[in-house]
């Protein structure tokens, strides 16, 4: 090299020479070191010599280059910088996919070496990057993903567990059983396909929140035995209750079980299912009705005392007024506005007799009420029709600004 170059416009040239680049390696300038080992047109011996570089900067670049040997990756393994480690591993994690296990040549030998060396690094970010870049393969060797799959560390294991195909049934059910880190039984309750007997495993687990992941997971083959016995608990286990109302596939035995628990807001949702098996709607309206009569909203009695008594108790909300309105119960839903936006009960039926759109939304709204309820006060009790409901924005929020719903507010007392 001629003396009077500049080693910095040698390192950023489109070319550089064998020469040059043995010379760079050796420059006291660690800037010049650093670009040397991030260029992909350096001969390997030459990053193989990078790698044992004093500043780990320059170690860091040789981990992340693509075109460093597999032997300096090797050198790397153990490097006392996390970060360098961490760098390998995201690179051998997305290179060691796309070999072949079958592969008999020294470059898949050390790459899965160094692989599983990773695997089994001290420091969970290692661990957890080699986990999240294999986690869908099925190229891997499998001692290295069942090593992960049982890791003491959650964000190790849960890709491998989510999502791995490596992951036969008898292997899932061995972790279920091994009574593996907590959380990682609802990571699998998430697999894409979670057959019948790991369903039943994780069901045996008594695991409740793994169980609703289960339950909530439209994939998850559950015996129709299995769904009986956790019928049983579910009573009790309220983060069960959602998920069992929206499974696919309810038999008209775990719908007949399921309107018995559930809350009202729930019943509403199964009632509104139009996939339940023949007789089922009959059994979540006889179930709300039921549950009407049992809590006092509806038992057949005076409508302003049953509404007295639950604003008393603070019971009138969203829920209670739109059951009333499925009921049919329009002098209860008419005394409890009146009760909740601190009005006459003669001023609210003279707004639900002018079926003004807007005045009955400011009535709803005044009572502290949600517009989901506004729209069926509009439809079914003041009877406005279809045409001229205000519906909401948004699919939930009121369509008027506050200060236009509280100036028709204000009308009611004109």
């Amino acid at each position: 090299m001629n003396g009077l170059e500049d080693p910095a416009v040698i390192i950023d040239s489109d070319r550089m020479s064998y020469d040059d680049s043995k010379t760079m390696a050796r420059d006291h300038d660690s800037k010049t070191r650093r670009k040397l080992a991030a260029r992909e047109d350096v001969r390997p011996e030459i990053l193989y010599y990078l790698a044992t570089d004093d500043l780990v900067e320059v170690r860091r670049e040789v981990a992340t280059n693509c075109q460093t040997p597999r032997q300096a990756d090797h050198l790397l393994v153990d490097d006392v910088d996390d970060e360098v480690r961490c760098e390998l591993a995201r690179k051998i994690g997305r290179l060691a996919p796309g070999l072949s296990q079958e592969g008999k040549d020294q470059l898949h030998k050390l790459t899965f070496e160094i692989l599983d060396a990773l695997a089994h690094d001290e420091l969970p970010r290692v661990r957890q990057i080699v986990a999240e870049e294999i986690k869908r393969s099925d190229a891997i060797p499998r001692d290295i993903v069942q090593h992960l799959a049982r890791d003491v560390e959650l964000i190790v294991s849960a890709p491998i567990l989510q999502y791995s195909p490596l992951l036969g049934d008898k292997e899932l059910i061995e972790i279920i059983e091994s009574a593996p880190v907590q959380g990682a039984l609802s990571i699998i309750s998430n697999r894409e396909v979670v057959p019948e007997r790991v369903a039943d495993a994780i069901a045996g687990a008594g695991d409740e929140k793994a169980i609703a992941a289960l339950l909530a997971n439209p994939s998850a083959q559950i015996r129709e035995e299995t769904l009986d016995s956790l019928l049983d608990q579910a009573p009790e286990a309220e983060s069960w209750h959602e998920p069992l109302v929206v499974r696919p596939e309810l038999s008209l035995n775990a719908v007949r079980r399921i309107a018995k628990f559930v809350a009202m807001a729930l019943l509403r949702v199964l009632d509104d299912r139009s996939d339940l098996p023949e007789g089922a709607a009959a059994e979540v309206r006889q179930a709300v009705a039921r549950r009407i009569d049992k809590e006092g909203v509806n038992g057949g009695t005076d409508a302003g005392l049953n509404a007295d008594k639950a604003f008393r108790e603070g019971k009138i909300n969203d829920e209670m007024v739109q059951t009333s309105i499925d009921l049919g119960d329009h002098d209860f839903v008419t005394k409890a506005l009146a009760l909740k936006a601190g009005l006459p009960v003669e001023v609210v039926e003279r707004v639900f007799s002018l079926q003004g759109a807007k005045s009955i939304t400011a009535l709803v709204w005044k009572a502290g009420l949600g517009m989901r309820t506004a729209i069926q006060v509009q439809l079914r009790i003041a009877r406005v029709p279809p045409m001229d409901v205000l519906n909401a924005k948004d699919g939930t929020d009121y369509p008027l600004t506050a200060d236009e719903l509280q100036w028709h507010a204000d009308m009611f007392a004109i």
